[in-house]
């Protein structure tokens, strides 16, 4: 239990409030419209008034919520100035994404029940002009206003038409035909199945929200759910006078006809804030983008990856942090984030890119990746980058132990943070908080290794040199193999180094068993941590399956007081 709220407990409290609000919301505006001043518009509509004006007030709290989470320097900011009070807190500006997708989620219920509402409104206002019948109190109603159109309860007009030209022809109905549109393509586009496989759709459909937001703003200006007015209440009580609707307005009775009127628009006093904030936050892109970049060196690695090293004025960064990159010869639009693999020692920044889509494909090409011979520096691509933003890994050597997880190119973070673990004991750094690292690569392909390797062996020399061989554990891990290769390690498995990375320890082939990795961990740093601080951070930067098998061991795994906090990469 401890260990689940250490994780997750702050995680969970924030979502049960944000669940609550949305209830309340919910049942507020339910119950604000049963109220005597919709009385009249419920003999039209009934039940559907309330089930479209609720979510309504849900839709205009998370339209609030849904660009805060993508507003990277603001997190930026926030990440840097909390952590230095609740590394606890700082941990949940790393689940932004997660959350943004838990606020789609919700709009896209919302904007559901919603429509189907409106779609039961529209049926009830049709049929009220349809059912032509003076005897009838729906259709006394949707006659007020008929001659001068100044206080009308029904906004279909005549029976001469249909829901549907009525949802083409006014304010209301084309926004919301085009905000629904526009709902639709980003959240179907947003799957993961189409972004992995369709960067580039995922990439311009989600800056439909532009559209959605301008749609949003004037959906309420069309004034459509429309109730008594005050003053109307006053003089026609509904309570007394709903039974008389036949003599209202006529001598000798006390019933002059009830007057209607809509609420004004509330939804751009929702939104107004975050679009100013995030407007600001594209300001800073744009600034930074401006920004000269010198690459200065790159590298092409085994399997296909890129490895570009650059310099810009005035860039600071920390370990692990990430950046947004732009090529204009590729793309003038697209940009897209890649962990930082240089250490916060060195005098340049790096970036190692796997080939795998159009956009690195492009990138690839652009820097003579494939071509034979070097290319020129004045023929390498112009390249703009945002950031550098922080990320989980920041948190590395907050704690006294840690244990990296990196899978395939997900170790990238990691080359970071050893890259400057390297750094501070050659620097004889005597402010290192962290004592022990156990590192896990797991890796598909043996080509893979060679890129890394190098920075392993050096670290390997290092804390060997300096009497630290226990500093360091890592474990690699090869998941696939052909039968030629298997066939070459197994006769040079007797060699001192590694067949495939040239370090002393050995490549393991297959997969951890992590239940046995934290069992043996955990009861060895029971003895070993600080009796004030038995929190041992868990890093991964890898896919969702393997994030879920080690959170799951992190909280099943307290063993005499120690707690396993999983940090998990986001962006």
């Amino acid at each position: 239990m401890g260990n689940f709220a250490a994780n997750e407990g702050l995680s969970v409290f924030v979502i049960l409030v944000w669940l609550g609000i949305n209830a309340y919301l919910f049942v507020q505006f339910y119950m604000n419209f049963l109220t005597e001043r919709w009385f009249y518009t419920r003999v039209l509509l009934g039940d559907a008034l309330s089930w479209a004006r609720a979510p309504a007030a849900c839709l205009n709290f998370n339209c609030m919520l849904i660009l805060l989470p993508v507003c990277r320097n603001l997190l930026s900011f926030l990440r840097g100035s909390i952590q230095c009070c609740s590394r606890t807190a700082a941990r949940q500006l790393d689940r932004n994404i997660t959350f943004h997708k838990l606020v789609a989620y919700m709009i896209a219920f919302h904007t559901a029940v919603h429509i189907i509402a409106h779609l039961f409104n529209f049926e009830w206002f049709m049929g009220a002009q349809l059912y032509r019948n003076s005897s009838s109190l729906p259709f006394v109603l949707s006659q007020i206003g008929t001659g001068d159109n100044a206080s009308y309860l029904n906004p279909i007009r005549t029976d001469q038409t249909n829901p549907t030209i009525v949802m083409f022809t006014t304010i209301a109905g084309l926004t919301g035909v085009v905000i629904t549109l526009a709902l639709i393509l980003i959240i179907t586009s947003s799957m993961e199945v189409i972004r992995r496989s369709y960067f580039e759709v995922f990439w311009y459909t989600h800056h439909l929200f532009i559209i959605f937001f301008i749609g949003l703003v004037f959906h309420g200006f069309g004034r459509i759910v429309r109730g008594q007015t005050a003053t109307s209440l006053l003089e026609n009580k509904p309570s007394q006078c709903a039974d008389q609707f036949e003599s209202w307005g006529k001598n000798g009775t006390f019933c002059p006809k009830p007057e209607f009127a809509g609420n004004p628009p509330m939804t751009w006093k929702w939104v107004v804030g975050p679009m100013i904030l995030y407007v600001c936050e594209r300001l800073v892109r744009f600034y930074r983008s401006q920004q000269k970049v010198v690459i200065t060196k790159v590298v092409m690695h085994p399997s296909k990856t890129l490895e570009l090293q650059m310099k810009r004025k005035g860039f600071r960064m920390e370990v692990g942090q990430y950046v947004f990159m732009q090529c204009p010869c590729v793309s003038q639009l697209e940009w897209h984030p890649f962990t930082l693999t240089s250490a916060p020692e060195e005098d340049h920044f790096s970036v190692h890119i796997r080939i795998v889509g159009d956009w690195t494909q492009g990138l690839y090409e652009a820097c003579g990746g494939d071509k034979n011979e070097t290319q020129e520096a004045w023929k390498l691509p112009k390249m703009a980058i945002d950031g550098p933003f922080g990320t989980a890994s920041e948190d590395v050597f907050g704690y006294e132990v840690v244990m990296l997880v990196g899978a395939g190119i997900g170790v990238t973070p990691f080359a970071s943070v050893l890259k400057s673990v390297w750094y501070k004991h050659i620097q004889e750094n005597q402010n290192v908080f962290t004592k022990k690292i156990y590192f896990y690569w797991l890796c598909p392909e043996t080509q893979a290794f060679e890129w890394f390797a190098d920075l392993l062996q050096s670290l390997e020399g290092q804390m060997t040199e300096k009497g630290m061989v226990d500093f360091l554990s890592y474990n690699i891990y090869l998941t696939r193999w052909k039968e030629t290769e298997a066939a070459h390690f197994r006769v040079h498995h007797e060699a001192e180094n590694d067949p495939i990375t040239g370090l002393k320890q050995k490549t393991l082939y297959g997969k951890p068993n992590w239940d046995n990795e934290f069992t043996t961990i955990g009861t060895k740093e029971t003895y070993e941590l600080d009796v004030n601080c038995k929190m041992l951070g868990v890093f991964l930067c890898g896919p969702t399956q393997l994030a879920d098998v080690l959170e799951k061991q992190c909280l099943s795994h307290s063993e005499a007081g120690v707690k396993f906090i999983f940090n998990k990469e986001n962006f």
